[in-house]
């Protein structure tokens, strides 16, 4: 997750890499291609995500748009073009992964419409399930890895105190992370 500008952002590359170990799991393939499209008198970059069970032949395909600004000070045309490709990308794969992205600058950024007496609920955040904490827990005696060290780690990056505590959207960072110990 990246910040830029005082938000936090996901890119395609990280989700990418994210789901990886997941991916290689499950015999699964995710592919990304664009395509642009006129509609109108304006162009857009349509993105399409395609996950792939090698072993039953079924597949799962969304698609996003994003349309390209005519001219973005300081871009080339390639460059402008590259980024309508990477934000429908993304989005794409929010739709095909379920991805909540709500802390998102796009899913947060009122433009300063927002009425400041009212209140709003926090979210309930799904935590990981049980198979999903004994899977950590492998993970982490497979990688030898030193149980408080990576709870600080956990909590620091995550703000999760107990592998129980981590939120669903996060899973597949963490064992990324310790999938890239492993191969250590």
């Amino acid at each position: 997750m990246y910040k830029f500008c005082g938000y936090k952002y996901r890119s395609c590359e990280d989700i990418v890499e994210a789901v990886k170990p997941l991916l290689k799991k499950n015999n699964c393939i995710l592919t990304l291609s664009d395509e642009l499209i006129n509609l109108g008198d304006r162009y857009y970059v349509q993105a399409t995500a395609t996950l792939s069970d090698v072993k039953e032949d079924d597949k799962i395909i969304t698609k996003a748009l994003a349309r390209e600004d005519e001219n973005k000070k300081g871009m080339d045309k390639a460059q402008i073009t590259g980024s309508a490709s990477s934000y429908a990308r993304k989005y794409a794969l929010n739709g095909l992964l379920g991805i909540d992205d709500t802390k998102d600058s796009d899913a947060t950024n009122d433009h300063g419409k927002s009425n400041t007496k009212q209140k709003t609920k926090p979210k309930k955040v799904k935590k990981i399930s049980e198979d999903e904490i004994l899977e950590i827990e492998k993970l982490l005696s497979d990688t030898k890895s030193d149980k408080d060290k990576f709870l600080k780690w956990l909590k620091s990056k995550f703000n999760a105190s107990k592998i129980e505590d981590l939120a669903q959207v996060d899973y597949a960072k963490v064992v990324s992370a310790l999938s890239k110990k492993k191969g250590d």
